[in-house]
């Protein structure tokens, strides 16, 4: 059928001159316009929403004991954190009603570079979930990372022909905004020549900076963490992505700048959420559901999931159960508790019963991804860190299920001149070890916060440049775990008294498996029941808290391969 006879085809069944291919009998509808709910039939035709009214197609679906809303969809999300590639997070994320997500490849670029977004992109072509690719604007996140790969304008140019590339993801070197680097300047250029959307990356920074950032044309920002930041962002016309995902939980702090008056300037997303999490606890329809116990109402929450997030990122045919708009369809129960009864996309059955109606074809993963992992043997003359008895040391403080951390001085426990490890202080060491170019570099500091008791964990997960990150009571545990993650190619480790515990290869680049991921959250199953052992409380999670201690753009100190990083001086001490 050409696109001439689709429309007509469209126009005659929005007409009624002929039956509709599929019509939802007796809904009611989420108008997200308006605010209302619309009782009426959903008439769908060549995966359009042609009509809405009293309508007769060749199959009916009753409805009647149903809302329908539109399809979610998640304003920003690295599909890398939930360790599966696109088509394997597309099983995840569909039976809980999201059909669009926004999507930051920059995890996988900053290892694998060009070749790393080409994967994302082919791996997600042709599944039953919209994946709309930001170009990664920081790889690495800044000039003194070690990264496996550097990208610049010029090689990000080639993949705006691609039609599901729409804008430049978070720019979180806000030094090289600020000082008009050439490089960063040349990014911005570029994006706004193709496309007007471009995503900011705002965390711990003055308000004044979001003045910096407009005039340089970013609109929207997601590391958003107090009420009344959000309300500046705002004021300055920026959108303000809602996050709750695995490691950083900022809804019940931002939610509350949210108004019928400048609810349309927010919408939501994940960023990085666990496949376990996914499954378990949902996507941005959590967030929906969060929204209405903090009192929003339950149609201008689904509005910010929808249509906030379509019109932000120029969506034209999404966000609304409207004619000339994607048959992309949520069936509910009730709108308060967002329980998800079906998913269509396009008007096919797509997801029931909290399961994908069709399993994904497996992909090929090219060889150039895999065998990233190049580190050296790891013995304790590596990690030792010095330290006088009652000296002042410079001390990482986590803070449980946020991004930022603390700064802290503190005495710790010594034997022969270096740092011991302390159940009763607090005490842990951190390592930071680069894995790209084999290089022997490994930064070493002291954390606390992360309530260990014994043992050691280790991942290649270390936003952005994902070089091996680990925490652990003892050199030999943190060797073990190190020599683990070596030998599967990347992944996750937890070692105890000489032993591994669990582990999940990841070989795809470091960050991604390549099996289905029902074994994937069996792994995950493992690691979970293994850091029981270590002493960590699940009120966290300890390894989405650790792989974003290596991120040196988020306050107030963290660990790099030369050491430890202060984020507001922007420089190593």
């Amino acid at each position: 059928m050409t696109e001439k006879e689709e429309l007509k085809y469209k126009i005659r069944a929005a007409s009624k001159k002929e039956k509709a291919e599929l019509v939802f009998k007796n809904a009611r509808i989420v108008d997200v316009f308006n605010l209302d709910i619309i009782q009426g039939d959903v008439a769908v035709s060549a995966g359009k929403i042609v009509g809405i009214g009293d309508y007769e197609g060749h199959d009916e679906i009753d409805a009647s004991d149903k809302f329908i809303c539109p399809g979610l969809i998640d304003g920003h999300v690295h599909i890398e954190s939930s360790m599966v590639p696109p088509h394997e997070f597309a099983e995840a994320v569909l039976p809980h009603g999201v059909t669009a997500v926004i999507a930051d490849p920059h995890e996988i670029a900053n290892v694998s570079g060009v070749n790393g977004i080409q994967y994302m992109l082919d791996s997600s072509e042709g599944i039953p979930l919209d994946v709309f690719i930001m170009l990664p604007s920081c790889v690495p996140a800044t000039s003194f990372e070690h990264s496996g790969a550097r990208l610049e304008a010029e090689d990000l140019q080639p993949f705006f022909l691609h039609e599901r590339v729409i804008g430049l993801a978070e720019v979180m070197d806000y030094v090289a905004v600020s000082n008009t680097s050439d490089s960063m300047m040349d990014k911005l250029e570029m994006a706004l020549k193709h496309s007007s959307l471009l995503d900011g990356h705002m965390a711990g920074l003055p308000s004044d900076m979001a003045n910096v950032y407009r005039s340089a044309g970013i609109s929207t920002d997601h590391e958003v963490t107090t009420a009344q930041e959000a309300i500046q962002r705002v004021q300055r016309g920026m959108y303000v992505q809602i996050r709750q995902g695995s490691a950083a939980k900022d809804f019940n702090r931002v939610i509350r700048a949210v108004n019928q008056k400048n609810a349309r300037r927010f919408l939501f997303c994940t960023d990085d959420k666990h496949l376990d999490d996914l499954v378990k606890e949902g996507s941005v329809d959590h967030h929906i559901r969060l929204a209405v116990k903090h009192g929003i109402h339950p149609v201008t929450a689904i509005g910010m999931a929808t249509l906030n997030a379509a019109e932000c990122y120029g969506l034209k045919s999404k966000g609304a159960v409207a004619p000339g708009y994607d048959a992309d369809l949520v069936l509910v129960d009730d709108l308060s508790s967002f329980k998800v009864d079906s998913v269509y996309k396009r008007g096919v059955l797509t997801a029931a019963n909290g399961k994908t109606v069709k399993t994904a074809d497996r992909r090929k993963v090219p060889g150039m991804l895999l065998d990233s992992v190049v580190l050296p043997e790891i013995d304790s003359s590596m990690l030792a860190v010095r330290a006088d008895e009652n000296q002042l040391m410079t001390i990482i403080e986590a803070v449980p299920n946020q991004l930022i951390t603390r700064r802290a001085e503190e005495c710790v426990n010594t034997e022969g001149g270096f740092f011991v490890p302390s159940a009763d202080l607090g005490h842990v060491k951190l390592i930071m070890a680069e894995r790209h170019k084999g290089t022997g570099l490994i930064g070493k500091g002291i954390l606390k916060g992360f309530p260990m008791k014994r043992g050691a964990i280790a991942t290649t997960i270390a936003h952005d440049s994902h070089n091996l990150i680990a925490a652990g009571m003892s050199d030999e545990d943190l060797i073990h775990a190190a020599a683990a993650i070596k030998e599967m190619g990347g992944g996750l480790a937890v070692a105890a008294d000489g032993k591994i515990l669990a582990k999940l290869p990841l070989p795809v680049s470091g960050l991604l498996s390549d099996q289905p991921y029902e074994k994937v959250l069996d792994g995950l199953q493992k690691i979970h029941d293994a850091l029981a052992v270590t002493g960590l409380p699940d009120s966290f999670n300890p390894f989405l808290t650790l792989s974003f201690l290596g991120l040196p753009v988020i306050p107030e100190l963290k660990i790099t391969c030369e050491g430890i990083f202060d984020v507001a001086e922007f420089r190593h001490i």
